[in-house]
């Protein structure tokens, strides 16, 4: 089961998903490691899914409270109530942040897009995981 779906029912996983936006240039940047990645086939397929329902929008015009790269991100999985905060970056990125986290981590691919407020929910090794957004702040230079 990929990371960001809760049921096997195509239908059902449209329906139950939180609405998405992207910048073009976040979406660019995403195709192009995307080719180049070694990522297991499934984990690709998955998040093209995801980019394929996204908004996409130019960069100007993306609300401040949505998870774009770059931005420092504060979640909380809702069956443990642990909050964290950290910045989603490309794999290459995640050197030049103490609190990085990759944008090809099954965590990351899920926050991507989502803005304060939205819930998802997505599988991992432990389970089905529920995750909320807590707060935005733009891109951390």
């Amino acid at each position: 089961m990929s990371p960001f779906f809760l049921t096997k029912n195509k239908s059902e996983i449209m329906e139950k998903q939180p609405d998405i936006i992207i910048s073009k240039a976040d979406l660019m940047e995403l195709e192009n490691q995307l080719e180049r990645s070694k990522l297991p086939i499934e984990f690709i397929c998955a998040l093209e899914q995801e980019l394929d329902r996204a908004t996409i929008v130019s960069s100007k015009d993306l609300p401040e409270d949505v998870v774009a790269l770059g931005s420092q991100v504060t979640f909380k999985i809702l069956d443990t109530q642990k909050t964290f905060t950290k910045t989603l970056c490309l794999p290459a990125d995640t050197i030049k942040f103490d609190d990085s986290i990759s944008v090809f981590a099954p965590i990351g691919a899920a926050l991507i897009g989502l803005q304060t407020g939205q819930c998802i929910k997505w599988q991992t090794q432990r389970g089905l995981q529920s995750v909320e957004i807590v707060n935005v702040k733009g891109k951390v230079q």
